[in-house]
């Protein structure tokens, strides 16, 4: 009896911390290592193995959002940001890039979602975007200006309202 009320209490400890380390202890803005500095350039394949990098887009306002299937908080974004693409147009480009997973698996996520042709998906075998603006917490995303520079890093999850706030506000649209 003794070692259930032990295995529960450290499955709900280790849920706690889990939770704490997603959210990064509050929901606000962080300004992340990145903010300020260019974003990193990625040359990374889309689901039908084209190669995309962020230069492609280069004098359009770009969203790169870092997610994986395992992220419970993922799931809402996709769809927020699929709206926030169709709401925006061609004004905006939104990517996101999956960490580390299998095509199969992700694709099939996002097809279930009903995500997978409405913005750009790309895959990262070796986690290195996510790496390369210092990632700790899921989702990241990163707000990028027509010239390449980051000018919000956000960690953690954001609401279709939040996102349309930032666009608005960041890009002027």
């Amino acid at each position: 009896m003794n070692k259930i009320f032990v295995v529960a209490g450290i499955i709900i400890l280790a849920s706690i911390i889990i939770l704490f380390i997603i959210f990064g202890g509050d929901q606000k803005q962080s300004t992340g290592p990145a903010q300020g500095n260019k974003a990193p350039d990625f040359s990374l394949e889309d689901y039908n193995g084209n190669t995309v990098s962020l230069a492609d887009f280069q004098g359009k306002p770009i969203i790169v959002n870092s997610w994986a299937v395992w992220c419970p908080f993922c799931v809402k974004e996709l769809e927020d940001f699929a709206k926030l693409q169709q709401e925006f147009g061609d004004k905006i480009v939104i990517i996101a890039i999956d960490r580390a997973e299998p095509l199969s698996k992700v694709k099939q996520y996002t097809d279930e979602l009903g995500v997978t042709d409405k913005f750009i998906f790309l895959l990262d075998p070796r986690d290195s975007f996510y790496r390369s603006i210092g990632g700790f917490s899921m989702p990241e995303t990163i707000f990028v200006d027509g010239e390449g520079n980051i000018i919000l890093h956000k960690r953690g999850p954001m609401t279709i309202d939040e996102m349309k706030a930032k666009v608005q506000q960041l890009f002027a649209l």
